[in-house]
């Protein structure tokens, strides 16, 4: 794990927002062959993200709106890409966020938004070192509920569910065992849990996997639905990231973003319950 100030060089979106917000590192977004050079030589450019002057924070994103679920983290990132587009954005208003939470805003915000970075006050380690911006912004409850309404599309039959777009956590493998104990996955629908292949490993000691795949479920590691070749293989997904949504659409699939219990009930039923 990167150090608070460190100079790194890491590629794919959602982890470089959170090296560069969550952690406090340094890294512009790469892309795979630069970032495997800078490996190489143990050097990458200095411009950009690295710079002090191209870190501060150009608008001020006042939320007034409650998040009781994952995915409302991911309705959160949805609006805040949305105003501010191409401005760093300094959050206040969140009172609390677990770690998971942050992982699904990261992923978010960066899709809908321009900026892998982010200050979010009393979260995230930056917050208290710059100032406020004077222009801003509020997201209130209609500003969620709209990102719901654009990320989910009118579809009712569901034959993809997917969660781990950024990888699950051992928590969110522990509460997919929960709700998905002694219930069966629908026949033509298919269960991934995505996720790294040690946490993977944990899930297995744990006992977490054998229930998942009793259930008819599947793991997915090192890698998730953003980048997996499903063209043509589903026709409706539902998951709890507003960033599989996004990529899922450019796959040809219709999309429902909700809950973890939603999800999982979506693969036991085969539809979505509105």
């Amino acid at each position: 794990m990167p150090r608070y100030g460190e100079h790194v060089a890491w590629s794919e979106s959602s982890a470089v927002t959170f090296a560069n917000s969550v952690i406090g590192a340094r890294t512009n977004r790469e892309g795979g062959p630069s970032a495997l050079a800078a490996a190489f030589v143990g050097k990458t450019p200095c411009y950009g993200l690295h710079l002090d002057e191209n870190r501060v924070p150009e608008v001020h994103v006042r939320v007034n709106a409650p998040l009781t679920k994952l995915s409302d983290w991911g309705a959160l990132g949805y609006a805040v890409g949305k105003k501010a587009e191409n401005k760093i954005p300094y959050i206040t208003g969140i009172r609390e966020a677990e770690l998971d939470d942050l992982k699904s805003f990261c992923a978010s915000v960066v899709t809908y938004g321009a900026k892998p970075l982010f200050y979010m006050q009393g979260t995230t380690p930056a917050s208290e070192a710059v100032q406020i911006p004077k222009d801003t912004v509020t997201i209130d409850q209609s500003d969620i509920k709209n990102a719901y309404d654009n990320i989910n599309d009118q579809v009712d039959d569901i034959d993809f569910v997917c969660v781990g777009c950024p990888h699950c956590s051992i928590k969110e493998i522990s509460e997919i065992a929960e709700i998905v104990k002694g219930k069966k996955v629908k026949e033509n629908v298919e269960l991934w849990v995505a996720t790294s292949r040690t946490t993977k490993q944990l899930a297995d000691k744990r006992g977490y996997t054998d229930i998942i795949e009793a259930a008819g479920g599947k793991f997915a590691c090192d890698t998730c639905m953003a980048v997996a070749p499903l063209k043509g293989r589903f026709k409706a997904l539902a998951t709890t990231s507003a960033k599989g949504c996004f990529y899922s659409r450019q796959n040809s699939m219709k999309t429902k973003m909700g809950s973890l219990k939603e999800c999982i009930e979506a693969a036991v039923a085969g539809k979505w319950n509105n």
